[in-house]
């Protein structure tokens, strides 16, 4: 199903790609463009709201002057002049508390000369215009107009991140809404003056706040807040340090500072605001004298709109999910007119490969270019069929004729493959006989000459050759040595002129006397020999082919084992196939046979030792065992190490 899955995924990729890469692409441009303009909707709901509140600051200051107007023009107010000083104050009184000032008074114009250069709307009132504004005054003249609005004004600076640094303490002046009228009424001539301290003015800002967050027009669920500044000072607020602290006394951040108060500008932005993020607005706020002293800020919290937005994307993401979600299993069963006939087609292709060549699509119910593939595939493995079929027929004569000529080769074979292994070993008997005599003739002559002067020391030594008895004696030990050795070696070579095929022989002498014959390669290695011969019938064999497999496995056995290890040779009674015979073992302690090619061992040419050897010595061995009617064979030890096994079948009497 691998092909089908992955044409499967290719279509459904092929269909979806576009709604995978271009919906995100679009939706991050919508809620990108949504997100700024759902926040220039926020920052144009502050700017009207400092609207409102600036509004109302400037309805508070009109209200007052024409308060002030009104009593300034009233008869009443003209009745009272000409009663005493008195009656005077208990009127001021009176309607100060009636309109809601801090402080009402009459000014003559004969006490104006200090105080018109001082404030400005005096001035302008003296001249005959009344007017209002905001001036900052000091605690000595907040003290002068009415007792305890010095206290009121002060606060304890409470130290305020990210605020410009000060080292002042406290704040002890007062912003004040200040509004003269002019008055000239029967010969009384002068200026009435009243004004409204906004510090702490918890009603001024509490109406702001209900103006703008408390309406429900205007306010809707916004959690606003209001706040005067005394340049930098919160000195009226309802936003909250704790749960009912206000916080009067806290200062605005540097940035906001700089901006609005340092270069006049009104801020429209978020803002950190105490203890968290507003959307806030900022006014500037300019005295009598045209300074900028303070200013009139309104802001509502950011988190809930944010919320809102955050809300708005996770919706926004969900419903692309969700779109994607239910566009490819509808894409996919659009798409089964598609994906059944290739279904088919696959499962005919998986019974061809498994062997089934009658497999066919048949009506896909497919039309168009599915379809005549469809067919095409069932035309094509039409004449595949008929193909395999004459295929078949073919290899079956062609089998026949194989197996023919493949045993005709197999008998010629095995004639030549005798014929060239009698060859090889007369071959070798041949060189070896010849080679052997040589040495054999070279060898014995030295020799005699060695035995000869050895006699001719004893006799001329006499009696003194008892001071030299030991070493003559083991000069005559060597000696007859050589002779065993020599003649051993002729024996091997020329078996024939030293036995007849009909010699009744002793295993166990014979290995022995192998032994001899390969002690000086057994003197060069550390290798121990063990023996192991137990009481075993004689065979009968020719001694010079026996003694040549003997001291072929010798040797094998040495040239596995390396430089070291244990050569355990063993002889036995043994039975085989219901005859009674004698078993001889060669056992070593090398790496053993690799398994694949311990059934090749005898085979002809076969050797494990590259570049050495003929390959013939197992092979040669296993046709003089086989010829005296006796078994050779090899296996691997499961401590490791080769095992081979002679078996012989006893002598006849």
């Amino acid at each position: 199903m691998a092909p089908l899955s992955s044409v499967r995924l290719r279509l459904l990729v092929m269909a979806l790609l576009p709604l995978i890469v271009l919906m995100p692409f679009l939706l991050l441009l919508g809620m990108t463009r949504w997100s700024s303009d759902y926040d220039a909707l926020l920052i144009a709901n502050v700017e009207s709201d400092l609207r409102i509140a600036e509004q109302y600051l400037e309805e508070l200051m009109t209200g007052t002057e024409r308060d002030l107007t009104g009593i300034a023009t009233s008869a009443e107010f003209d009745a009272l002049l000409a009663k005493p000083n008195e009656e005077h104050e208990e009127y001021l009184s009176r309607k100060r508390k009636e309109l809601g000032l801090d402080f009402l008074y009459f000014l003559p114009r004969s006490r104006t000369a200090d105080t018109a250069d001082q404030w400005p709307v005096i001035k302008a009132a003296l001249s005959g215009t009344s007017g209002a504004g905001i001036d900052i005054m000091g605690p000595e003249d907040l003290n002068s107009l009415a007792s305890g609005l010095a206290e009121q004004a002060r606060f304890d600076l409470i130290e305020t991140a990210a605020a410009v640094p000060t080292s002042r303490t406290a704040e002890d002046r007062g912003m004040v809404v200040h509004s003269a009228s002019p008055v000239a009424m029967n010969g009384h001539d002068g200026v009435l003056v009243g004004g409204i301290l906004l510090n702490r003015n918890l009603q001024f800002i509490d109406t702001i706040n209900a103006l703008v967050y408390l309406n429900a027009v205007t306010g809707g669920d916004r959690q606003g807040t209001a706040t005067l500044f005394l340049e930098d000072v919160r000195v009226s607020t309802n936003v909250r340090l704790f749960e009912d602290v206000r916080a009067l006394g806290t200062r605005v951040s540097a940035v906001v500072r700089n901006r609005v108060l340092g270069q006049g500008e009104t801020w429209l932005d978020r803002a950190f605001v105490v203890n968290d993020w507003y959307i806030s607005g900022y006014l500037p706020l300019t005295d009598s004298f045209g300074n900028r002293v303070g200013m009139l800020y309104v802001g509502f919290l950011e988190a809930p709109f944010t919320a809102a937005k955050r809300a708005a994307y996770l919706w926004m993401i969900a419903a692309f999910a969700g779109v994607l979600m239910l566009s490819a299993p509808l894409f996919l069963w659009l798409a089964k007119g598609i994906f059944a006939p290739l279904e088919r087609m696959n499962k005919t292709m998986r019974r061809v490969e498994g062997g089934d060549l009658s497999a066919r699509n048949g009506d896909t119910g497919a039309r168009g270019e599915i379809g005549a593939v469809a067919a095409h595939l069932d035309s094509l493995l039409n004449q595949l069929q008929d193909r395999d079929q004459r295929l078949r027929t073919y290899a079956k004569g062609l089998n026949q004729m194989v197996d023919k000529r493949t045993s005709e080769l197999r008998k010629a074979n095995a004639k030549l493959e005798e014929t060239f292994k009698q060859l090889v070993m007369s071959e070798k008997l041949a060189s070896i006989g010849e080679i052997t005599a040589g040495v054999a003739h070279e060898i014995n002559n030295p020799v005699a000459v060695i035995q000869g002067n050895v006699d001719v020391i004893r006799e001329t030594l006499g009696d003194n050759a008892r001071d030299v008895k030991t070493e003559l004696a083991l000069i005559d030990q060597q000696v007859m040595r050589i002779d065993a050795i020599v003649g051993k070696l002729l024996q091997f070579a020329r078996p024939g002129e030293f036995s007849n095929y009909d010699e009744t022989i002793m295993l166990p002498r014979l290995v022995e006397d192998s032994l001899v014959l390969v002690d000086h390669l057994l003197s060069k290695r550390a290798i121990q020999v063990r023996k192991d011969f137990q009481d075993a019938p004689p065979v009968r064999i020719d001694p010079g082919e026996m003694q040549q497999v003997v001291i072929n496995l010798i040797v094998n056995a040495m040239q596995a084992m390396g430089e070291s290890g244990t050569l355990s040779l063993g002889v036995a009674a043994a039975e085989s196939g219901g005859r009674s015979g004698t078993q001889l073992s060669v056992r070593d302690s090398g790496p053993g046979i690799p398994e694949d090619k311990l059934i090749s061992v005898f085979d002809p040419f076969f050797t494990t030792k590259q570049a050495e050897g003929t390959g013939l010595g197992l092979s040669i061995s296993q046709t003089l065992v086989q010829r005296a009617g006796g078994l050779i064979s090899a296996r691997n030890l499961k401590d490791g190490g080769a095992e081979f096994t002679v078996w012989l079948p006893q002598a006849e009497e």
